[in-house]
């Protein structure tokens, strides 16, 4: 059974679990290329990350019903699918940077979350749940900044510029349909 949510927070997770199926999605196009170039470092990256988006995925699932997720799932895992598969057919370097970037966002919207309950209070037992996807966002961004090194030519810095751009977009239109 799953609690009774504030407006508020019944739209942030539905965002929230738009965006994890968008991470399971984006990690699923990562292992497709990967697979198909036999990238076996791309690959290992992919897999041990989705493996984590696969929990919170989980975790969100438990605090938001079935009938109060986003209408656009399907919309939400193509997109995420192809913004992991499009950098992946460039290599390690630009699937790195988009990692990071795609992670910089959410680590964002996580602590916008957090501050939230922190300053006006919510559902008991959710801070700690916000807090451990948090936490492994956050490695996942810091993980993938360090093994993308320096990359920064303008098709990246123009192509994680979009990613970003489309993830507050994703977040604007989750929190409502």
């Amino acid at each position: 059974m799953t609690p009774k949510l504030s407006v508020f927070f019944e739209r942030e997770l539905r965002s929230d679990h738009a965006g994890e199926v968008g991470a399971v999605s984006i990690y699923d196009g990562i292992v497709a290329i990967a697979q198909l170039r036999g990238d076996t470092e791309m690959l290992a990256f992919a897999q041990s990350h989705r493996k984590t988006e696969a929990e919170h995925l989980a975790l969100i699932e438990q605090w938001l019903p079935p009938d109060r997720q986003s209408l656009l799932l399907g919309p939400w895992r193509l997109a995420g699918w192809l913004t992991g598969a499009l950098p992946a057919l460039f290599g390690r370097r630009a699937m790195y940077k988009t990692i990071a970037a795609v992670e910089t966002f959410v680590d964002k919207h996580y602590q916008h979350q957090v501050d939230y309950l922190m300053n006006s209070g919510g559902p008991e037992g959710l801070l700690p749940v916000l807090l451990r996807c948090q936490a492994d966002e956050q490695h996942h961004r810091d993980q993938a900044a360090a093994l993308g090194g320096d990359l920064s030519n303008r098709f990246i810095q123009l192509w994680c510029w979009i990613v970003s751009f489309g993830s507050k977009v994703a977040v604007a239109l989750a929190r409502r349909v």
